[in-house]
């Protein structure tokens, strides 16, 4: 079987499409009638949505490092997800043009600042766009060879393939967080341009890590009763993809508070701004919301074996997490946009538009192969046991 069978995903591709359209059709109304509202949508939607194939890109490494049952069950849905970089890729470009509803050290004033004005050598138009691009090469490449020598593994009983795959895990884990703790500096952290973090892109790395697991969760989770997961899938692997996504939640608990802890402890004014501009005009209970939505609920919840081991209510689970992922990227990028929280229209089409063209991206690409890689023999997830895992 060459692709996958599975009319599910055809609809779900149609069905994205309309939306993104419609959304995207609604920003470019936004973009003439209100610019700086749709640029700061638009940065918020972009960076939630690119956050998914550069997770994918982590997860996979590591998967083929670790292996298992549950590295099989999600590894084409990452796949799926970081071939679609291209895309996000030219999905940038905008952003180029709204640079100065965006960033301060941008604007011709910014020189006149001491402390923005030792950055310009690194905050400037050609640099930001010069390492835009290599960040994109550097993913986009490590996207294609992963799924390249993952293809390879089904056309040939070659082991050179799975070697590849091995020794290119733990550089590409390298390579992806120094690449997205820059581009989280430049993309995000220059919002503040006199503010920094040095744990602010494994922050970033966290969640992306976070929200990408919980997207292959929910993809299996609405596919798992159809084939060619059908009866592959055991409760198991749905326990063993659960204890994974507490792992991420509790680290991403861990990292939150060890910043907050070390600048509160700091007290110095460069480093407390970054908390000071979310602790008023309504911010801080987006912040509350996140640390009990995000952490406490999704912690005790995931501590049940009964739901890690339903594939329902595990892909529940996850769909929440992902809201709330999309929620903290709105209080990650927009206070020192919008000082006073405040949710506009376009935040919502941004975020469908660029969301429904990605989906419908990723489900064409997951389309054009096997859900389960051909050449992985059944019996890796047979020995983890034949409970069959709840209704999606």
């Amino acid at each position: 079987m060459s692709r996958t069978d599975t009319p599910r995903l055809g609809r779900i591709q149609a069905g994205a499409l309309i939306v993104g359209v419609l959304g995207l059709a609604g920003c470019a109304i936004g973009w003439y009638l209100e610019p700086a509202q749709f640029f700061s949508a638009y940065l918020v939607a972009w960076m939630y949505w690119l956050g998914i194939p550069l997770g994918a890109i982590a997860t996979v490494a590591v998967l083929h490092v670790a292996g298992g049952a549950w590295a099989l069950a999600i590894r084409r849905p990452l796949e799926a997800a970081m071939i679609t970089l291209p895309l996000l890729a030219l999905l940038f470009v905008p952003l180029l043009f709204g640079m100065p509803y965006l960033y301060p050290w941008i604007r011709p004033e910014a020189a006149a600042d001491p402390v923005i004005a030792h950055k310009l050598l690194y905050l400037n138009f050609a640099g930001f766009v010069a390492r835009a691009a290599l960040y994109f090469v550097i993913w986009i490449i490590l996207s294609y060879l992963f799924n390249r020598w993952s293809l390879a593994q089904d056309r040939s009983a070659d082991r050179g393939p799975s070697q590849r795959l091995r020794s290119l895990g733990p550089p590409a884990l390298i390579l992806y967080f120094l690449t997205v703790t820059f581009a989280v500096i430049d993309w995000v952290m220059s919002l503040q341009p006199t503010w920094y973090s040095t744990i602010y892109g494994a922050l970033f790395v966290i969640g992306n890590g976070l929200v990408t697991l919980a997207f292959a969760i929910v993809v299996v989770a609405l596919l798992a009763k159809r084939p060619p997961l059908a009866g592959a899938l055991s409760a198991n692997t749905f326990h063993d993809l659960g204890n994974l996504l507490l792992t991420f939640v509790i680290i991403w608990a861990y990292f939150s508070f060890s910043q907050l802890l070390i600048i509160w402890a700091g007290n110095l004014p460069e480093e407390i701004q970054f908390y000071t501009i979310r602790s008023q005009g309504g911010w801080s209970w987006v912040g509350i919301f996140m640390a009990i939505c995000q952490f406490v609920l999704p912690f005790f919840v995931l501590l049940s074996r009964a739901v890690k081991r339903r594939a329902w209510a595990l892909g529940a689970l996850a769909a929440g997490l992902m809201l709330i992922h999309a929620i903290e990227m709105f209080w990650l990028v927009m206070p020192p946009l919008r000082p006073v929280l405040a949710v506009h229209w376009l935040d919502l089409a941004a975020l469908l538009g660029i969301g429904g063209i990605w989906l419908a991206a990723f489900a064409w690409r997951l389309s054009r192969h096997p859900l389960l890689p051909v050449s992985q023999p059944q019996e890796v997830f047979a020995h983890e046991g034949h409970e069959a895992p709840g209704r999606p």
